[in-house]
């Protein structure tokens, strides 16, 4: 990129459209020169715009639906820079844990151990810690695990679908999940367990409701609404009800999630391929991002779309996410 020169500007033809030739960003920390000084560009992601304020003080990724009419748009290479990445694989001994291929036989206690350190550290520096969270959490029984780290102040933003909400509400109210207990069996008409706990949900309005209703005491959600930690549902075309509380718009829930993510510095991706590449698709390679999930694929797949700082553990998020809890703890200890 030649970043000598000052960044070219052209104003937006209209809402929604970008001037042609428009320079398309990628997740890397990014500066474009105006004016002579170069300014950090803000909401770093892939496969957006660079706007530059009026004022050529301040500049931000921008995905093209999102641009007005007038906006200065960055065109073309000059005046662009990349910063050097400090991403996941290049933050040092304390997350420099997979440069190998991902592979199934890494010792996973102590990858788990140094997730942990990680996570403190993050918080220590006044980071957010974000949770993409597939149902499968539910599932394998792992909703105690982090419905203990949101209460306990680990999980500043929640982000998933409604499968994650609907079945762990269904396991709060009628003990399965997928109509499953706890220990794989089949409990007789549980496969409409969990349209019965989306439909005690619409009744009573929300998800907040049918807490002040005293229906729904514990869990993954409700743990989140008690401490009031931004939740992004988006939804999707499968979904079942869906819950009140989920995004059916889906430009919406990619505003909402982009807007949820300001400040994350740890994200810790849980058997949810298709929720972890969209969420990988608004981060920077800056933050720090953990995908788990018992098939290798799922984080080869993350990388190849453009989340190549992604680190991958390759075990069952139903024995992970209780040993997370017990490693913070550890680390913790290891503190004082």
């Amino acid at each position: 990129m030649k970043s000598g020169r000052n960044a070219r500007l052209m104003p937006a033809p209209r809402d929604g459209a970008l001037p042609g030739g428009f320079h398309s960003s990628t997740n890397h920390p990014t500066e474009v020169r105006v004016g002579g000084v170069w300014i950090r560009v803000g909401r770093q992601k892939m496969d957006a715009a660079i706007v530059v304020a009026s004022d050529g003080l301040r500049a931000e990724c921008r995905v093209m639906g999102d641009v007005k009419e007038g906006e200065r748009v960055v065109v073309g290479e000059d005046g662009v820079r990349l910063l050097e990445v400090r991403g996941a694989r290049e933050a040092g001994a304390a997350f420099g844990f997979m440069s190998s291929v991902v592979s199934s036989e890494k010792p996973t206690a102590g990858l788990t151990d140094r997730v942990a350190r990680v996570i403190l550290e993050a918080k220590s520096a006044g980071e957010k810690i974000c949770v993409v969270a597939g149902p499968a959490v539910v599932h394998t029984g792992a909703q105690g695990a982090l419905a203990r780290l949101i209460r306990r102040g680990v999980v500043d933003v929640l982000l998933g679908g409604n499968a994650l909400a609907a079945h762990d509400i269904e396991h709060q109210l009628y003990g399965t999940s997928l109509g499953c207990g706890q220990d794989g069996g089949a409990h007789p008409n549980g496969h409409r367990h969990h349209l019965y706990a989306i439909n005690e949900v619409r009744s009573a309005g929300s998800i907040a409701a049918l807490i002040r209703a005293r229906r729904l005491r514990g869990g993954i959600l409700y743990e989140a609404t008690k401490r009031g930690i931004p939740v992004v549902l988006a939804g999707s075309i499968r979904d079942d009800g869906p819950l009140p509380e989920v995004v059916t718009d889906v430009l919406e829930s990619q505003r909402r999630m982009r807007d949820a993510l300001e400040g994350v510095g740890v994200t810790l991706m849980l058997a949810t391929l298709l929720h972890s590449i969209a969420v990988g698709n608004l981060l920077g390679s800056h933050v720090r991002t953990v995908c788990v999930d018992i098939n290798p694929s799922a984080v080869t797949k993350l990388a190849d779309r453009g989340t190549a700082h992604a680190v991958g553990i390759v075990t069952d998020v139903g024995t992970w996410l209780p040993a997370l809890e017990a490693a913070l703890a550890r680390v913790r200890r290891g503190r004082r």
